[in-house]
């Protein structure tokens, strides 16, 4: 089969290689459909990822149709499926308490293993979710929107609160757009211009805040605060100044991971009685909940697919798309027809 590697940061290869044996107990063979280009593939290309070993074959927003079940699967052939590509051990704290999102051996297709920058892939059926009705490009958005759509249900925050989303990336934009859904009235924060009317003229959200205008944010709520904020940046500085735009009795939720140490106001903190929670992939009842709101037509996804390649042309466009974002939000890689 096809498959594009990176070989080592900075270059990638379209080879041919191996397709996977019949699948084991429990597993599904999958034909690749389509494959969303996350902001962890651009790092892995260019050697930012910490934790990675390199050949690699990336890619971890997926969908594909069934080719054969191994024993014990029900999974018909041709169903088109939505990939969960965390794969958990079922063992651990977390497993026990219905956070396999956190596991503490969590392996991640693309990162920890390869993914699915390759025609045909092998995935424990309990990572499959049916994806009736939906469009292949449209199931391969589900992963990345599920980030988001776990952040907004994490938080707990109410219909009619007051919501901050800082960062209009990929992510950042997911985020508000199930904090819409939720019912919350919903803000952007970016220090991008472009971004912002992006997701005004596209998205239908209200006029962004550009970062700095400390006028504009104190107007929005009328020096009140937000009651959730979600800093969805993976900047440092950005997360420690997200404890500021938090309302008292509010909420602050960290999207994004740093590698920094994040320090705060302790006084200011606690004043607020606020709390601070942090997001991390991923359930089940995340990815349904975009299935339904895509089936819904909840999701202007549409607009937020803005750039599509094939897999013989990943290894031209991915270098490009890395160095160059302007007008990019998410790429979509075409495998397969179906």
């Amino acid at each position: 089969m096809k498959a594009v590697v990176c070989s080592e940061p900075g270059r990638l290869a379209l080879i041919a290689r191996s397709g996977p044996e019949a699948p084991p107990t429990g597993s599904v063979r999958l034909a690749v459909s389509r494959v969303g280009i996350c902001g962890t593939d651009y790092h892995i290309f260019e050697g930012k990822h910490p934790f990675l070993e390199y050949p690699r074959v990336m890619g971890h927003e997926i969908s594909a149709r069934v080719i054969e079940g191994g024993p014990g699967t029900r999974l018909a052939p041709g169903t088109l499926v939505v990939v969960n590509p965390y794969i958990s051990c079922g063992e651990c704290i977390a497993c026990r308490k219905g956070k396999p999102n956190c596991c503490t051996a969590i392996r991640v297709l693309g990162v920890h293993t390869d993914g699915a920058f390759c025609e045909e892939i092998v995935m424990p059926e309990q990572n499959l979710y049916s994806a009736e009705g939906l469009s292949p490009e449209a199931a391969a958005a589900v992963e990345f929107l599920a980030i988001g759509a776990h952040a907004v249900r994490r938080s707990a925050a109410g219909r009619g609160d007051r919501s901050l989303v800082i960062g209009a990336g990929p992510i950042g934009l997911g985020t508000a757009v199930f904090s819409r859904i939720a019912g919350h009235d919903v803000r952007l924060l970016d220090t991008s211009e472009e971004r912002l009317a992006f997701a005004t003229d596209k998205l239908g959200f209200s006029p962004g805040i550009l970062a700095g205008d400390d006028a504009a944010l104190a107007q929005a709520t009328g020096g009140e605060g937000f009651d959730v904020v979600f800093d969805a940046t993976g900047n440092a500085r950005s997360m420690e100044g997200a404890f500021g735009h938090v309302a008292h009795g509010g909420t602050l939720v960290f999207v994004s991971v740093v590698k920094e140490e994040i320090r705060f106001s302790d006084p200011e903190f606690h004043k607020r009685e606020m709390s601070l929670v942090a997001s991390r992939n991923a359930t089940r009842e995340d990815f349904d909940h975009v299935i339904r709101s895509l089936a819904a037509g909840l999701v202007p996804i549409e607009a937020l697919v803005t750039h599509r390649t094939t897999l013989e042309d990943l290894v031209r466009d991915l270098p490009r798309w890395a160095h160059d974002k302007s007008g990019l939000v998410k790429a979509v890689v075409a495998v397969s027809d179906g």
